[in-house]
């Protein structure tokens, strides 16, 4: 099996393993009165299935994230001569007003 592969699936069980813990404490912690919710309905084991399933994909997905995320190399940058620490000084910049009176012409003066 590729390595990739293997790291996928790996992280994809600690992704799960932290979603069972993570509902587990959510039921027994009772947030939200969730575990009467889940224990009181007929349906409710399918409500903590779908939580436990949902906050898996996320977890696991993030998991597996932060491992691609850490894989990247610390490599110095390369080429181009620009030094690296450049302080930037601001510069005027001139602007011509293109507010007139009305009905003169740009570039003309107001005569009295």
């Amino acid at each position: 099996m590729p390595k990739l592969v293997r790291l996928y699936i790996h992280h994809t069980l600690i992704g799960f393993a932290l979603s069972g813990v993570f509902v587990a404490a959510l039921l027994w912690l009772n947030v939200a009165n969730l575990w009467h919710l889940v224990s009181g309905s007929s349906a409710g084991w399918l409500a903590g299935f779908m939580l436990f399933m949902f906050n898996g994909i996320v977890f696991s997905g993030v998991q597996f994230g932060i491992t691609i995320m850490r894989m990247a190399e610390d490599t110095p940058p390369d080429g181009g001569s620009r030094p690296r620490n450049v302080a930037l000084e601001l510069q005027p910049v001139p602007v011509r007003n293109l507010r007139r009176g009305v009905g003169e012409a740009a570039g003309t003066t107001r005569q009295p």
